[in-house]
């Protein structure tokens, strides 16, 4: 990455950051929801002096650190990987030999297979077979509380059960003490690798130590009555009609179909004609699931929106939006869309999201990048309503959550909760319920070791 301004790390931040550039310790960087880990990631891609390739499970949140996807750097099939060796091409061994430091965002999406295969591939192509990802480090990031892998199913899930103690990427046969190890199938001594893992603990979104102990309970499951009421008497009220320019509440809801429909009825309501901007998309970008934005983005004046990517304005000068401001569109014309945030009006040009891939060069023999397809297209969303999936990572000082029929998935509920500033700013459609609070049993398991922090 191009060494450009970053925000100041944090001490906790800056102590990891040394672990992390000073020893080739495997490190998995976790903790709460605004707790900072993308902009510790960030500071690393930035700012590492060592050799080092940025990877995610999906080709958007791959678009999100500027790197590859795993299975594309990887060259791994999609589907079930088993324990065969895959395939290498000379020119990804030499690709692979020059990583000194890999880095896994979004981790917790990685399944325990697909981990066992980074392993194996890096041993491969380097010619160290006897040492834990052929002697590359390796850094994660992710929270296990918050995303979680699809489950395999059918067969898949059955050779799962038959060789994993779980799916997650914890319970990989490369990490010493996997369930593989202590049943003595695999020789530790050369085989398995310490993980470091470190828990990022000073929250920046929140401020309200209540509130903060709060999220806690929720993310460990374990809430209280006196918890849930709380939450259920603060939430128990009719959003508040917006006045003087102000933008409706975002609603968060579960499923895509609630979100659409939301969007659909405000946008509807809305006065003149609508007017549609569609992507241009330039070389191999992927599915649809892979872009970063609507491929026709349908918008009036008046629309509530949200941005989707940081200002990339003047440098030196404070950034005039960020990935999930919201605004209101007030003008589209010119190739621009005008948008007002907070009182004040910017015009909004299409912006142009780049998909990487990683290539060596012998000259040097320096990994380097290339520019392998583009997606253009203004880096707006309609939000009146977003899924919650798709609020990972975002802030918002007011958010009605709706639950619908209940969450589905672990982790659902506390992400939704934990994108708010404070909780006087939360609005639910219907009370919470027990079955909403889910986390997993093996989260629970893994990150026991974790010393949680204090309330």
């Amino acid at each position: 990455m191009d060494r450009v301004s970053t925000p100041a790390l944090s001490a906790e931040q800056e102590e990891l950051y040394r672990l992390i550039e000073d020893t080739r310790e495997h490190v998995f960087v976790t903790g709460r929801a605004g707790t900072g880990k993308s902009t510790l990631l960030n500071h690393l891609a930035r700012h590492t002096e060592k050799q080092i390739a940025v990877c995610a499970p999906t080709g958007v949140a791959a678009l999100n650190v500027e790197g590859q996807t795993i299975h594309s750097l990887f060259k791994l099939p999609i589907g079930l990987i088993g324990s065969k060796d895959e395939p290498q091409t000379d020119a990804t061994r030499k690709l692979l030999n020059a990583i000194d430091t890999l880095v896994i965002d979004e981790i917790s999406m990685v399944n325990a297979d697909v981990m066992d295969a980074v392993d194996r591939a890096l041993r491969t192509a380097r010619g160290r077979r006897s040492e834990p990802f052929g002697g590359a480090q390796v850094v994660m990031f992710g929270d296990p509380y918050q995303l979680a892998p699809v489950p395999p199913r059918g067969d898949e899930a059955r050779y799962i059960a038959d060789h994993y103690r779980s799916f997650w990427f914890f319970d990989a046969h490369v990490w010493a003490g996997s369930a593989a190890d202590a049943d003595g199938l695999l020789d530790v001594g050369t085989y398995g690798a310490e993980l470091h893992i470190r828990e990022l603990r000073d929250i920046h979104r929140q401020s309200d130590p209540a509130f903060k102990a709060m999220l806690n309970a929720v993310r460990h499951g374990r809430v209280t009555a006196d918890i849930a009421q709380m939450l259920n008497d603060t939430g128990a009220r009719t959003p508040p009609e917006p006045v003087d320019g102000e933008t409706p509440i975002i609603t968060l809801a579960t499923r895509n179909d609630r979100v659409s429909a939301i969007n659909k009825r405000y946008l509807d309501a809305l006065p003149g004609r609508a007017q549609n901007a569609v992507a241009e998309v330039n070389g191999d970008f992927g599915r649809g699931d892979a872009y970063p934005a609507d491929v026709d983005l349908e918008l009036k004046v008046g629309a509530q929106v949200m941005f989707l990517r940081n200002d990339t304005g003047s440098f030196g000068e404070p950034p005039r939006w960020v990935n999930g401001t919201i605004g209101t569109v007030t003008r589209i014309a010119g190739g621009t869309v005008r948008v007002d945030v907070d009182g004040e009006e910017h015009d909004v040009e299409p912006a142009v999201w780049e998909k990487f891939r990683y290539a060596y060069e012998p000259s040097t023999k320096a990994l380097t990048r290339e520019i392998v397809a583009e997606f253009t297209q203004f880096p707006l969303r309609l939000a009146w309503a977003v899924t919650i999936h798709k609020s990972q990572g975002k802030t918002y000082d007011r958010a009605v959550i709706d639950l619908g029929s209940g969450a589905f998935a672990p982790g659902q509920t506390y992400v939704a909760l934990s994108r708010l500033t404070a909780l006087d700013g939360l609005y639910l459609t219907r009370p919470l319920r027990p079955r909403d609070i889910q986390v997993d049993p093996d989260v629970q398991r893994f990150m026991a070791g974790v010393r949680a922090p204090a309330p």
